[in-house]
């Protein structure tokens, strides 16, 4: 276990250093297969680790690699813990990103800096797996930042457009102030429990009070907010698609976004002591998943309606965890990534084969033209809809499900939200694939063209693992489901009332015609517009002001004090008091100048003078 543990890390960076020291000389193929090639290993060794650890007595493995550092009672060692929460982590995360890095061979052939950006993709899924591996909080957050830095690299590859240039800044400061939280966690937990090892945290945490525990939650979800584009910090993530489409898929489907989730639900023996800490998230989690999908309805580009779909299924997963329900969290955290990695996929090759172009007033008609993009892409439509039986029925079912059996209200705000899903992901299948054709314009007379190989490979794959991902945890298999190979992670989880067959199966109806409605919506509004000022509201295409509002809060008054600061603080305060030090030594020195005349009697005087002083006061104190 120890050298696969190992290699399933390294694996990546190797693919990195290879690429970094072969230099310019590599073709673009050479560079491809190497980065794709070392991914794709990495998800075999995981595989591989998955069957070692089924078969392991206690399933938890902890690798110790080498001693980073020791600074007092703190010590911190470069070690992985493999468990069946992390090992789920390393599959989907490896599978995926390989897909993922095969797509873009095909998507990113002969763009200028090709090589630059496979770099970037093998040095984000080592931070990402450093990250879902690290057996403590520091080694974690090492992969948490690689992850962040990886992000501001891939989201500004475009740098020389001024969008993807402050796309990428935005996207690098909103993480870093969920990143204050995260810290502020771990300084709290080192304080009171002396480690940052998670399973000697695990094993010491029922020493904090519930106050304690409460702030130590709140800062923990503050660091998912940020990760996981989840309220007050979810504005970051849509400007992200100034990116290639490959990082898009990448960030949204199996990285990134997850790492917030992942975060919380591996330290759900500390959520455990805190329930308004727990409620708390499950409210920020079921908000952020409806305010998402209310934007995500208006939006008229393709990728920026798939990216407020991931804020929104992400804001189900943390909703999941608020409710303790953490085997559903992960169980849709899979299998968004299998369809959100295919709709995005998908959408890639839709922009591909319309020479860039993203607006869906400009599409339509395209299921004739793309004879693999459309039918894999209809099934990624169809499992984020939440239509049986693919995955994403199950996946989100099981999630609302958990929220009935805990708050009859943020179950409600989540089938609203599931309504509002299937909605918008029907108008924008709809206005891409179905009704008349509107992209002559776009590629000057000549019909779409279907993508290479390389790019609809990883769709097919995708389609099918969407298709079928819901065996992973259906309710009948729970012997031997995704649920039950992870419930010894989680330690302590809060009891919910059981709900009888009948109630399950009531439900499971319910999901079925909110998705009903929402499809039906679409294809009745959509049919036959293009655009609707009715149906498309300014409030959600403008994201509910939420920049605006942070622009006047944060924005301009930061912005005002820094021009005071330049206007006045700088040359008046600052300036001023540098200048009247340097006047004051000035006029020191011409005061001093005075004393310094060079004349022999002027200094003999004041020898005289001062020896008489010396005398007159020595005589003084003898008497």
């Amino acid at each position: 276990m120890a050298t696969l543990a190992t290699l399933i890390v390294l694996l990546p960076l190797a693919g990195y250093v290879y690429v970094l020291c072969a230099g310019r000389s590599q073709s673009e193929r050479a560079v491809g297969v190497v980065a794709t090639g070392v991914v794709a290993a990495s998800f075999v060794l995981s595989v591989a680790a998955f069957f070692v650890l089924i078969h392991h007595a206690s399933r938890e493995v902890t690798v110790h690699l080498f001693t980073w550092f020791n600074v007092g009672s703190l010590h911190v060692s470069v070690a992985l813990l493999v468990d069946p929460l992390s090992i789920t982590m390393c599959l989907f995360v490896t599978g995926i990103s390989a897909l993922i890095h095969l797509y873009s061979m095909g998507y990113m052939h002969a763009e200028r800096d090709y090589r630059k950006f496979f770099l970037y993709l093998n040095l984000f899924v080592f931070s990402m797996l450093t990250l879902v591996l690290a057996n403590n909080l520091v080694l974690t957050f090492v992969g948490w930042e690689g992850v962040g830095v990886c992000s501001y690299w891939l989201v500004g590859y475009y740098f020389d457009r001024d969008s993807a240039a402050s796309a990428g800044k935005k996207a690098f400061l909103y993480n870093r102030v969920g990143d204050l939280g995260l810290l502020y966690a771990m300084f709290l937990l080192f304080n009171h429990l002396h480690t940052l090892n998670y399973l000697d945290v695990f094993h010491r945490v029922g020493a904090l009070s519930g106050s304690t525990a409460t702030v130590i939650v709140l800062a923990l979800l503050l660091g998912a907010t940020g990760k996981s584009a989840q309220i007050p910090l979810f504005n970051w993530l849509p400007d992200a698609m100034e990116g290639p489409t490959p990082v898009s898929a990448l960030i949204h489907a199996a990285t990134m976004v997850t790492a917030g989730v992942y975060l919380l639900v591996r330290m759900s023996p500390v959520l455990a002591l805190s329930s308004s800490g727990r409620l708390t998230i499950a409210i920020i989690g079921g908000v952020t998943a409806f305010v998402a999908a209310t934007i995500a309805t208006s939006q008229k580009d393709i990728k920026k309606v798939l990216a407020f779909s991931t804020v929104s299924q992400i804001g189900y997963m943390v909703l999941a965890v608020g409710v303790g329900a953490y085997g559903a969290a992960i169980f849709l955290m899979v299998a968004h990534a299998f369809f959100k990695a295919l709709l995005f996929l998908g959408s890639g090759s839709v922009i591909h084969s319309l020479n860039g172009e993203q607006d869906l007033r400009k599409m339509g008609a395209l299921q004739r033209f793309l004879p693999l993009t459309f039918p894999t892409f209809l099934v990624g439509w169809l499992a984020i809809s939440g239509v049986p039986p693919f995955a994403g029925f199950w996946a989100k079912g099981d999630v609302l499900t958990n929220a009935y059996s805990h708050d009859k209200i943020l179950w409600l705000l989540g089938l609203v939200t599931a309504i509002l899903t299937a909605y918008y992901m029907s108008r924008l299948f709809v206005l891409t694939f179905r009704g008349n054709e509107r992209f002559r314009e776009v590629t000057h007379g000549h019909d779409p063209h279907e993508s290479p190989w390389s790019m609809t490979t990883p769709l097919v794959v995708l389609a099918v693992l969407s298709a079928l991902g819901g065996l992973l945890d259906l309710p009948w298999i729970h012997g031997r489901s995704l649920a039950t190979f992870l419930a010894p992670t989680f330690g302590y989880v809060a009891p919910v009332p059981a709900l009888s067959t009948s109630t399950q199966w009531g439900l499971g109806i319910v999901d079925v015609a909110a998705a009903m409605i929402g499809l039906a919506a679409a294809f009745t509004i959509w049919r036959d517009r293009v655009s609707s000022d009715r149906y498309e509201s300014t409030f959600f295409e403008k994201v509910w002001h939420w920049d605006d509002a942070y622009d006047l809060v944060i924005g301009r008054p930061l912005a005002h004090a820094a021009r005071y600061s330049d206007d006045v603080i700088e040359p008046k305060v600052l300036d001023g008091a540098v200048a009247g030090v340097a006047g004051s030594v000035r006029r020191s020195a011409v005061g001093l100048q005075k004393v310094q005349s060079g004349f022999a009697r002027h200094y003999a005087l004041a020898m005289v003078l001062g020896t008489a002083v010396i005398v007159v006061f020595l005589v003084a104190r003898a008497g």
